[in-house]
């Protein structure tokens, strides 16, 4: 039980890395998919000196492909909901994460989810729903798609990354992260960026601090901490992403925003505390 709380206390601060993506991506005036792409470059060289530090030899077999695709397609596919939709519409499709987790664990993994973690997922949906309700009305349909695809993606890479070993973990992110750069880098050519020395600070914070350090936390965290959990606890990021804009861009949330963003914290914080008092009992 204490490494699974570690665990979560890993994730959670995963989630909160995550979380300044968009204050930083305002600072870049770049095609999305370039963006993908160097923030995924900068976050493989992350990876690599961790890798190295912790003396991982790098290697490649079926199950990192696997996980490096839906790592791939999961960064890929909300850099481009955000593109086609609003960004409200992006992180509340991408957050579908947890319904796919449970489908894929019922149907192709034959496990059981207890009463508790459903109405867990239906509430925390519900809250950040509301937490972006302001926003829902301006998406298009072809962005709604590519965003609910990220949702997929999404529960596909917290499957396969759970499923890994430790080294596996490790070579499925920096094959993920390889893969969305060698995609997204060859844009350069058609949208031709402006390079500032204020783009390339803000894309090295991204490929570092905001997607880096998190994923190599979430593959730690994987070890001890179920999809279904790493899932639901990445629901900070959706509500800490605000804070910072509110904070660093002045603009703020909505009261519907906060009483969403009340909902989902309070609901997560009771599945968390509840969880923990049942493994308690079982050990």
């Amino acid at each position: 039980m204490k490494k699974q709380r570690i665990a979560m206390l890993e994730m959670l601060l995963c989630a909160c890395l995550w979380s300044i993506a968009g204050i930083f991506i305002k600072l870049i005036p770049w095609n999305p998919l370039v963006i993908a792409g160097f923030r995924s470059l900068f976050s493989a060289l992350t990876v690599l000196v961790f890798m190295a530090t912790t003396r991982q030899r790098i290697f490649f077999n079926k199950k990192i492909a696997i996980s490096a695709f839906f790592l791939a397609a999961t960064f890929l596919c909300f850099v481009g909901a955000n593109k086609l939709t609003t960004s409200a519409n992006a992180i509340v499709l991408q957050f579908t994460a947890p319904i796919f987790i449970m489908l894929f664990g019922a149907v192709f993994r034959k496990e059981k989810f207890s009463k508790l973690d459903i109405a867990t997922v239906i509430i925390t949906l519900g809250g950040i729903a509301l937490f972006a309700i302001d926003g829902i009305s301006g998406g298009r349909a072809l962005g709604n798609l590519v965003g609910l695809l990220a949702g997929l993606f999404m529960a596909g890479m917290y499957i396969t990354v759970g499923d890994g070993r430790g080294p596996e973990r490790m070579n499925g992110l920096l094959f993920g992260h390889l893969l969305t750069a060698l995609i997204g880098l060859p844009f350069i050519l058609p949208t031709q960026p402006v390079f500032t020395a204020k783009a390339w600070c803000a894309v090295i914070i991204l490929g570092v601090v905001q997607l880096g350090i998190p994923y190599i936390l979430l593959a730690l965290a994987s070890e001890h901490c179920p999809p279904l959990a790493c899932s639901l606890i990445s629901a900070a990021e959706p509500l800490l992403n605000p804070v910072w804009v509110a904070i660093f861009a002045g603009e703020y949330p909505s009261p519907l925003a906060l009483i969403g963003g009340v909902i989902v914290i309070s609901v997560i914080t009771v599945w968390c505390i509840l969880k923990d008092k049942r493994g308690c009992k079982k050990t």
